[in-house]
């Protein structure tokens, strides 16, 4: 059986690499098709593949500012030669489910997110911005995704979340599967220092900003890891309770997840894998409750939790920053009620290799119904 794997971009290590490899475990031999691969960006186990890139590689700024060339995307996507595969297996969160499958072959999509930037957060990227070609451009977008998500014979998305996306954008039925977490990356500690921790890249929809709104007026320190195109502006409107620690190492972060008081995770994700990673350190998280988190954090007023279910965090409901102060007091007079070990437990149901086992599985059977 001939495998190729279609991915967006290969030019750092965040959830979609994290299933990325996976994938390439599963199917070692098979050739990785990517917009663009950005040399020792990704794990050696996806280096170690046999990388094909497209015309996105080549044009002037691509390394850094590859973004600029979204229109391009859907046509460098289109024009990969995927002839004689008898699987093809697309991990997507922008155009990588839209490749052209040859007539013979199964076209199995691990869906991320539709294209979130074209569809439920155009206003968050482009709301601000007075260019009148952005429109035109994110028309397009949209009728080529849609068009596209047709190509696909199975999807397979990350949380309801985006199955309920899927369905309204594609008017397709997706199966739920939730993404991995390495858990053996994180452990519990005994040594618990006083500060807030929010991991996260600094764009816009990540509502950084409400974060640091909230703990500029509650004064408690708030650390945060991640880089990103809005770094400037968050500092510049950030206290001195709050510590910018740019990007950091695994190790790094899973040290600063085993020690502060709690995860802040204030934005709407499709799922979620830093609350998962916290928790697997065994600490709680703060959520915006609203999205993927909703999965997968336990609250006192969590829906589905059942009586025997310790909690693992709670949410606040207001994209507000007096509504995450709120959450963060609430925090504060419950705190010692939360238990690690019951919290590290609870992120066990996301563990990596019985993801690689459900997913492998999920796609056998697939490839059987086709033939």
């Amino acid at each position: 059986m001939r495998v190729a794997i279609v991915h967006d971009w290969l030019t750092g290590m965040r959830g979609g690499e994290r299933c990325l490899e996976v994938f390439c475990e599963i199917f070692p031999q098979a050739d990785l098709y990517t917009l663009l691969h950005l040399q020792g960006a990704v794990s050696p186990g996806i280096e170690r593949m046999k990388i094909r890139t497209s015309f996105i590689q080549h044009l002037p700024f691509s390394r850094t500012g590859y973004r600029i060339y979204l229109p391009l995307f859907p046509m460098a996507v289109e024009r990969f030669d995927l002839r004689g595969y008898d699987l093809i297996l697309s991990c997507s969160h922008c155009v990588a489910k839209g490749i052209i499958p040859p007539p013979n072959g199964i076209h199995i999509s691990y869906l991320l997110t539709p294209m979130r930037y074209a569809w439920d957060l155009y206003g968050e990227y482009f709301g601000k911005s007075k260019s009148r070609m952005i429109p035109l451009v994110i028309h397009y977008l949209r009728m080529w995704d849609a068009i596209s998500s047709q190509r696909v014979d199975h999807f397979i998305c990350i949380s309801n979340h985006v199955k309920n996306r899927v369905k309204k954008y594609y008017r397709r039925e997706a199966e739920v599967l939730h993404p991995p977490v390495e858990t053996r990356r994180f452990s519990l500690s005994d040594r618990r220092e006083d500060f807030f921790l929010l991991v996260s890249s600094l764009v816009p929809y990540k509502r950084v900003d409400l974060a640091i709104e909230a703990f500029n007026r509650l004064g408690y320190p708030l650390r945060i890891i991640g880089s990103g195109p809005e770094e400037k502006r968050l500092k510049s409107i950030a206290n001195s309770n709050i510590k910018f620690l740019g990007w950091q190492p695994d190790q790094v972060v899973a040290e600063a997840y085993s020690r502060c008081r709690a995860l802040i995770f204030p934005g709407e994700e499709d799922f979620g894998i830093v609350p998962l990673e916290a928790m697997a350190s065994g600490r709680p998280v703060i959520a915006f409750g609203k999205g993927g988190a909703l999965e997968t954090v336990l609250s006192d007023d969590h829906p589905t939790r059942s009586g025997n279910d310790r909690p693992t965090g709670l949410f606040f409901y207001e994209p507000r920053p007096d509504s995450l102060m709120a959450g963060v007091e609430r925090f504060l007079h419950i705190e010692k009620e939360f238990d690690p070990k019951a919290i590290r437990n609870h992120a066990f149901q996301w563990d990596r290799e019985a993801f690689k086992e459900r997913i492998k599985q999920t796609i056998f059977e697939k490839m059987d119904l086709r033939c």
